[in-house]
């Protein structure tokens, strides 16, 4: 029976535990160019007791960035900052990936250059509102994207996965979660395409089954993974009946070869499911009433998970394997700075100082 604290092999990395920590958007690349500073160095190396790292979400363009101060890794600037990154974690003995994450229709226009807008599969404006260092802000109507941009997107994704390589990074995380660019297309009430990008599940997957093989041409299916987070209804997208399109969708994605799936949980059933049709390693962020805790380790040891990923309480506890082991004690989230108080709420950006 394995334990959160052995050893696992991901796709020939050995990661020291199966403890990950999860990718939590932050707002601190305050660097030129939206770069990683010092304190991202910092924040990195301090967790790198965790089996496996995955970073805030990183645009692969810049019509792909939808938050203030987030970092990129489009430019030559942004790989120079990650390095230092990826260098402390490694000097730590960490593993570190870097999730690569366009935001679609979730963002605002005020931080584009040169007149650009949002771009989505459909030119449908997510419900509600976002952050922003001018106060909060009404979501805009995207830009539908075309056969030809779609094209371009999916090139772009791979470029950044090189550039992460580039940049000293273990490997790259998709962030087809969250409602964002990846998601919206997977989801049927976001993406209103009748051409081979949308209409039935099989178009909708499709985008993200090619960005996962672009990129997993680009720098090798076992350095890449895909974060998901099915039914759970994040900045608009609706799926009342997600098991279809993501069955479709993971059995693509095991034909490609990725090294892991990671699911934000919002049904235990499905995920049973997906277990099923995945061939690689599955992290599991569960779904709890609040943030993931040490009671929720026994889905490593029932074989639900082969990893799980904290959110919460990894911001809390830079060095949270050794207190998991240990018992605690724990620091306390303050679940004030994150979006919904939970676990899923991943953006801390109402608490801008480290």
């Amino acid at each position: 029976m394995a334990t959160a604290f052995d050893p696992i092999d991901l796709s020939g990395l050995r990661l020291r535990n199966r403890v990950a920590m999860p990718g939590m958007g932050r707002a601190r690349a305050f660097g030129p160019g939206n770069t990683p500073t010092d304190s991202m160095v910092t924040y990195y190396a301090q967790r790198a007791t965790a089996g496996l790292i995955i970073t805030e979400g990183s645009q692969p363009s810049v019509v792909g960035q939808g938050f203030p101060s987030t970092p990129g890794l489009h430019s030559a600037e942004q790989i120079a900052a990650w390095r230092r990154v990826t260098d402390a974690v490694h000097a730590e003995g960490g593993t570190i990936f870097a999730q690569i994450s366009h935001v679609g229709r979730v963002g605002d226009p005020g931080l584009l250059p040169d007149g650009l807008v949002q771009v989505a599969p459909s030119a449908i404006a997510a419900p509600g509102q976002l952050f922003t260092f001018d106060g909060m802000k009404d979501f805009t109507t995207p830009r539908e994207l075309t056969s030809q941009e779609v094209r371009e997107t999916i090139a772009d994704f791979a470029q950044a996965a090189r550039n992460a390589i580039e940049a000293g990074f273990d490997g790259v995380e998709l962030h087809a979660a969250y409602g964002y660019l990846l998601h919206q297309f997977l989801a049927p009430n976001s993406n209103l395409r009748t051409d081979e990008w949308g209409g039935s599940v099989e178009g909708r997957v499709r985008f993200a089954a090619e960005v996962a093989a672009a990129v997993s041409k680009a720098i090798g299916a076992r350095r890449t993974g895909i974060r998901i987070s099915p039914g759970t209804g994040y900045n608009g997208v609706e799926e009342p009946d997600p098991e279809p399109t993501y069955v479709h969708l993971v059995r693509r994605l095991s034909e490609i070869g990725l090294a892991y799936l990671h699911v934000v949980e919002n049904s235990r059933d499905l995920t049973g499911v997906l277990r099923k049709e995945f061939s690689g390693t599955l992290i599991l962020n569960p779904a709890t009433d609040g943030f993931t805790s040490a009671e929720e380790l026994s889905l490593i040891e029932d074989g639900t998970a082969d990893m799980l990923s904290f959110g919460a309480l990894f911001l809390a506890n830079p060095d949270l394997p050794a207190r998991l082991r240990a018992g605690g004690p724990y620091n306390t989230p303050d679940q004030t700075t994150y979006y919904g108080g939970t676990d899923k709420g991943y953006l801390d950006y109402p608490c801008l100082t480290s």
